[in-house]
């Protein structure tokens, strides 16, 4: 696990942590159409660059097959490329957000349950649910915050 820092972020890291989101969002965003995908896809380089905490998790080949991103406490992404889900890596990445960075507060879209049960297996619970995302879409969002 490394956390990359902001002039660390290269156009070719940035492009393979899009084909990890990419992949990631295509197996568990099902309630998105290919087109919203790839009109969401064009402001993801933007956010990996300008989040404050980008953390990846690499293979043995040193290819980037999951990250997360952090605000302050709050988790703003987590993306596991698809053939690596069920491997641990969301529990390990999010326990080093929760230990390193006081990760306490995040939002998933209300239409991903795998991930919203994910969540709620780590600890967290819903307190608000909005029936737009932060773009205005019609994408239900549950905002989550960390019960020890």
């Amino acid at each position: 696990m490394k956390e990359i820092k902001k002039d660390e972020r290269t156009e070719n890291l940035i492009n393979q942590l899009l084909e990890v989101w990419e992949d990631s969002v295509k197996a568990t965003h099902t309630f998105l159409s290919n087109e919203e995908i790839e009109n969401i896809k064009k402001y993801v380089p933007q956010a990996l660059k300008g989040i404050s905490h980008l953390i990846i998790l690499e293979n043995e080949k040193y290819q980037p097959i999951a990250f997360m991103g952090i605000e302050e406490n709050k988790l703003e992404m987590l993306f596991i490329k698809n053939s690596e889900r069920g491997k641990g890596l969301g529990k390990k990445l999010l326990n080093y957000g929760i230990e390193n960075y006081g990760v306490n507060d995040l939002a998933v879209n209300e239409d991903n349950p795998q991930a919203k049960e994910f969540y709620e297996h780590m600890g967290f619970k819903v307190y608000q649910r909005n029936e737009l995302d932060d773009q205005g879409n019609p994408y239900p969002v549950l905002y989550m915050r960390l019960e020890r």
